[in-house]
């Protein structure tokens, strides 16, 4: 049954988001969508906050023994004795579901070599949508835009880099019309803490070297690293 209290309709929410549902809850989720508007509010709530995370996320190939691995340790849990267990509650659930997403993680950190420490944040528009998302690791800053709208005619969005204590910004360059960009970032180091901001300039960027027009989106890098 979905449940009605707000709290845990949400968590609800978060666990169909993530996939962590078991078949016979999704598909009472998948269900209830059509006719139950909070539920649905709170899914597309969910999707908005965790789908930006998703857009520079890097490629990871899985090791070549990965599926003979799962084939086996499927055919041990088929000849491993059955035991009833009672249905744990919605809470239980969702720290079950977090707990698999967590070791999920720690095995693909496992499997991937070792990185660069890396930082993110998210632009976000006047109406607090996701509209970049920028990432920076070793040397590089890379942004992707997910919901940036066309630049004014005859003009150009150019991207600022503003650390802690700094006086005046840097600017890492303009920004292309398709919104994906790498940038190098030799020349300022990323800090936690550090603004991005994207400003509106004139055709071929400011010509003073600090934003001249007004500042369009706004974020501050913080580190991405599990806990």
């Amino acid at each position: 049954m979905i449940p009605q209290e707000p709290e845990e309709l949400d968590l609800l929410a978060a666990e169909h988001v993530l996939g962590t549902l078991d078949a016979r809850d999704a598909a009472e989720v998948e269900r209830a969508l059509p006719t139950n508007a909070a539920l649905r509010d709170a899914v597309a709530r969910w999707e908005r906050q965790l789908a930006p995370l998703t857009i520079l996320a890097p490629h990871v190939a899985p090791p070549a023994d990965l599926w003979p691995r799962i084939a086996a340790a499927r055919a041990a849990q088929a000849t491993a004795p059955v035991v009833p267990l009672h249905r744990p509650r919605l809470w239980q659930g969702w720290a079950i579901g977090a707990t698999a997403v967590a070791a999920g993680l720690a095995t693909l950190l496992l499997v991937r070599p070792p990185e660069t420490e890396r930082m993110m944040t998210v632009l976000l528009t006047s109406r607090d949508q996701p509209a970049w998302v920028v990432e920076a690791a070793g040397g590089e800053l890379r942004l992707a835009g997910i919901n940036a709208r066309p630049t004014e005619p005859g003009r150009v969005q150019q991207l600022w880099a503003l650390p802690p204590g700094a006086t005046a910004p840097t600017s890492l360059g303009l920004i292309p019309s398709d919104g994906r960009q790498t940038y190098s970032t030799t020349a300022i180091r990323p800090v936690p803490g550090m603004l991005i901001e994207i400003s509106l300039e004139p055709p071929g960027g400011s010509p003073t070297g600090r934003p001249t027009g007004p500042i369009l989106f706004i974020g501050r890098l913080a580190e991405a690293r599990p806990s």
